[in-house]
């Protein structure tokens, strides 16, 4: 789609509407960049020139000193309070193909999705996983020849970013980035930093020893392979030995050991050589864990739970050696050493009372410079549901509580951004479950101000469903962390979870965006995801471009791609019926964005009615209704708790018309009565009187 006026192009210039009305993400990223660009300007003038300027991306410049078209929308806010009514939408990069895809994308979403969160944007590790990082250096995949073209000082991934983020910004949304407490296993930082993670020796696919002593060892090692190859750039000089190796500065270090940062094919093949060596000793990082109870790793014993790759190295699986329920080992990944242990490791007992600072300040230190280069205003963080203290939340939590939440209150104290939020990725389950004890007392004692929550990993209007929804208002009255009404994932989408979105689409995005005080997130692609009634080729989820494994490849077969571009849906049922429920947010939540909900008739938790009534405190202008109960009508009920002058009239059904009998809605002395709603129907009435 390249010639002519694009759709909703007019009432984009004219500020009539906040994005391209009707326009299918397919197409907005067919279309050329300038082109957008220009469409952008005509709405925002001079503002997006000043975002691709060199000035404003000049990496070295403090943000505070940014043009002010291309600050933080939220930068005169004096807490990160405003996360709690966001509403997300999760972008993996690698959907949308570049940073200009993102600028595209973007164009085609409502101000009433006001915040967009971009999957992990760094050198990817085994299989090319997001969030398996190999390190701090940016993606370069996602480097845009669009961008570069029209502006040829963007000539860096790390310059291209910044662009996007400032354009973000001139449309008024937020951007954050996400915060993993792990890397790839063999990453540049594991190897490179062998100090800040656990190590263990495996010999015959046995875990030998998990003694903190080995990391001398590791140091012992790299610094002879280092010897024995040679530096990695010629004019750095090898260090005399280990400790003069390790006392450098990282940046150096990492220099000599794999070389510099544009020779990304060259830095590979070195850290392949390096973790040859050490596994030819048995040396391995520890690999992360989830779920209780953590600690007590084995190789898995399965002989089918093992992968040798291109070079004959053997990759087995892990597993924990008393696993509970939800115990699952990450074996590409290790996470960050935060804590010292108990009796050098023996009985893999963390002293949680001895935090690591130079750990914790490596993190702080790493994200606070992606957060300037990307000129974020928020983190998502990863694997928010991990707490590994057996006792719970401690009587006395200080800043070395959390890894996720520390970061969040660096970036606001050191970059001095008391706007920045933290978005936490958790699925709010029963105690004892991902980790020790309430996971919601877990969220407050980390900072997070919101929290994604499960409701995306169940069919609309189903036991669970009903449960959990009344469980996260409850939560969000009464707790300081908002568990968020999440409509889909960016990264679990997949066959999985297609029984969830068969039907109930509508319900999900109507409550999402007119729930106000509640946060949601939704993933790309849901405004036009296809019915998959069986499962159809990976290319057609956004799961498995979280990864990059190719059809051919035995390491994940069940995440491999044939094909290199995402499949868009051609879902246009569901596309115009969401397009409609956008332009009915965009004319009715400038008067209500602010309110503060006042439930009628809440979501029943003993799931014995699939309605749900709600209006807003103080003065109701409008009363939204559904019935998430996919397979009966509703039949008739009553809507309590309104004036009984009020008429309700109804302005919109995600079914069509209203029903000429639910109509006007008049009281009858005890409630406003409403005849029916069929399955799945969501409706908006006008409050008049």
């Amino acid at each position: 789609m390249t010639g002519g006026s694009l759709p909703g192009e007019a009432g984009y210039v004219d500020r009539s509407t906040s994005y391209l009305v009707g326009l299918r993400p397919q197409d907005a990223l067919a279309t050329p960049l300038r082109r957008m660009l220009d469409i952008l300007r005509s709405r925002h003038g001079g503002a997006v020139d000043v975002a691709l300027s060199e000035a404003a991306v000049d990496l070295e410049r403090p943000l505070a000193e940014l043009p002010a078209e291309v600050r933080s929308p939220r930068a005169s806010e004096p807490d990160p309070s405003w996360v709690k009514r966001s509403n997300m939408v999760g972008i993996n990069v690698r959907t949308v193909g570049d940073y200009g895809g993102v600028v595209k994308y973007a164009m085609t979403l409502p101000a009433a999705l006001d915040s967009i969160h971009l999957l992990p944007i760094w050198e990817p590790g085994v299989v090319s996983s997001l969030y398996g990082m190999s390190g701090f250096n940016l993606n370069t995949e996602f480097f845009s020849d669009e961008l570069y073209e029209i502006a040829p000082h963007l000539d860096s991934t790390e310059r291209q970013l910044r662009a996007v983020s400032n354009l973000v910004h001139v449309m008024g949304k937020t951007i954050g980035l996400d915060v993993i407490p792990h890397t790839d296993r063999y990453s540049e930082p594991a190897l490179g930093n062998p100090d800040l993670f656990e190590w263990m020796r495996v010999v015959d696919r046995q875990v030998v020893d998990h003694s903190d002593s080995l990391v001398e060892e590791v140091e012992r090692v790299v610094f002879a392979w280092l010897s024995s190859e040679g530096s990695a750039v010629g004019g750095l000089e090898v260090p005399a030995g280990p400790s003069d190796l390790f006392d450098l500065d990282e940046a150096t270090r990492l220099r000599l050991l794999f070389g510099d940062k544009g020779d990304l094919f060259g830095r590979i093949a070195r850290r392949k050589e390096l973790l040859g060596r050490l596994k030819d000793l048995g040396l391995e990082p520890v690999p992360a864990t989830m779920g209780v109870p953590f600690r007590g790793v084995a190789v898995d014993p399965d002989p089918a739970a093992v992968v040798i790759d291109e070079s004959g190295l053997e990759w087995p699986d892990y597993v924990i050696e008393k696993p509970e329920s939800f115990s699952r080992v990450f074996s590409p990944l290790a996470r960050y050493k935060l804590y010292e242990n108990r009796d050098n490791n023996a009985n893999w007992e963390i002293d949680f009372s001895r935090p690591r600072h130079h750990t914790f300040e490596y993190v702080w230190r790493n994200y606070g410079r992606t957060r300037h280069i990307g000129n974020f205003d928020f983190m998502r963080g990863d694997m928010s549901h991990v707490q590994m203290r057996p006792d719970g939340v401690p009587n006395d939590v200080d800043e070395f509580y959390d890894i996720l939440g520390s970061v969040k209150l660096h970036i606001q104290r050191t970059h001095g951004a008391p706007w920045f939020g933290y978005f936490a990725e958790t699925f709010l389950p029963a105690r004892d479950t991902f980790g020790y004890g309430e996971e919601m007392d877990h969220l407050e004692a980390s900072w997070a101000d919101a929290t994604l929550g499960d409701l995306q990993s169940n069919v609309v209007g189903d036991g669970e469903f009903l449960r959990l929804f009344r469980r996260y208002l409850d939560d969000l009255a009464t707790r300081r962390t908002a568990p968020a009404f999440t409509v889909m994932t960016a990264d679990k989408d997949d066959p999985r979870f297609d029984e969830f979105y068969r039907a109930g689409n509508e319900a999900r995005m109507f409550t999402a965006l007119f729930v106000t005080d509640m946060p949601s997130y939704i993933a790309l692609g849901f405004e036009i995801r296809d019915v998959h009634l069986e499962p159809v080729e990976n290319e057609r989820y956004t799961k498995p471009f979280v990864f990059k494994e190719s059809g051919d490849s035995n390491v994940y077969p069940s995440k491999a791609r044939f094909g290199s571009e995402f499949v868009w849906g051609e879902n246009d049922e569901l596309f115009d019926t969401l397009t409609g429920l956008r332009q009915l947010a965009e004319q009715i939540l400038p008067a209500i964005a602010t309110a503060r909900t006042r439930w009628l008739i809440p979501p029943d938790a003993t799931t014995l009615r699939g309605t749900a009534v709600w209006t807003q405190e103080g003065e109701p202008r409008y009363v939204f209704a559904v019935n998430y109960d996919l397979e009966r009508a509703s039949g008739y009920f009553g809507v309590p708790g309104l004036e009984s002058a009020a008429e309700l009239h109804g302005e919109y059904s995600t079914t069509g018309d209203v029903a000429q009998e639910d109509r006007v809605l008049r009281h009858n002395g005890f409630f406003h009565r409403l005849e029916n709603l069929a399955p799945g129907e969501a409706r908006v009435y006008r409050v008049v009187g």
